[in-house]
């Protein structure tokens, strides 16, 4: 079964929204420049309402080790996620399973790619938009994903309930990853649009399997 992981996620309703309609993963951004920023309270109090068996993943672009450290004191992130340009040393330094993102464009060699960063649990593709970290809810060719990737694909990008039927179909990725595909407004989730995707994602895993 295909995953699902909500990112960007701001407020306690638009997590439990999240969570009841299925979702596996939520995404807490730890960005400044991100509009789904939040801060160190913020994310404190919406860890403490994450139900058991839901994992916790914070979003990291270009940190220090310190920033990193201090966010790990008073969230109890699961997983850490990395979206700039960040070392495999650097990721694999803070005793937590990580995910190393890369923006996706013709020419980039995802292969050598996941082999410099084997020590995450996956990678997640993003497309690349220039200037932007991620949550552009731009798409990208998915054609240029390689069969033979040695890591776990959590596919990104421009995702919503009326592309990702075909994205699973095309990709068959290990998770799904969707921030602005479910909002509102930018850090403003919709309850029906998140119960949309997850729906979309159950059906054709039905199909698929």
């Amino acid at each position: 079964m295909t995953r699902i992981k909500i990112c960007g996620i701001t407020r306690a309703e638009d997590m439990l929204a999240a969570v009841c309609s299925g979702a596996d993963a939520l995404g807490l951004v730890f960005y400044n420049i991100s509009p789904r920023h939040v801060s160190l309270r913020q994310a404190a109090q919406l860890a403490a309402a994450v139900p058991p068996f839901v994992t916790l993943v914070g979003l990291f672009v270009n940190p220090s080790a310190a920033e990193v450290r201090e966010v790990m004191q008073v969230v109890p992130l699961d997983v850490l996620q990395f979206h700039g340009e960040e070392e495999p040393e650097f990721c694999a330094q803070f005793g937590r399973p990580y995910l190393k993102a890369i923006r996706v464009r013709a020419g980039v060699d995802l292969v050598q790619y996941a082999a410099r960063f084997a020590g995450a649990q996956g990678l997640l593709l993003d497309a690349f938009v220039e200037g932007a970290h991620g949550g552009t809810g731009a798409s990208f060719d998915w054609t240029l994903i390689p069969r033979n990737l040695p890591l776990p694909v959590i596919l990104s990008g421009g995702l919503h309930a009326g592309n990702v039927a075909e994205a699973i179909r095309q990709v068959r990725p290990y998770a799904v990853d969707v921030s602005s595909g479910v909002e509102a407004n930018k850090g403003i989730k919709d309850a029906a649009k998140i119960a949309a995707f997850i729906n979309e994602v159950n059906k054709i895993d039905l199909q698929l399997s």
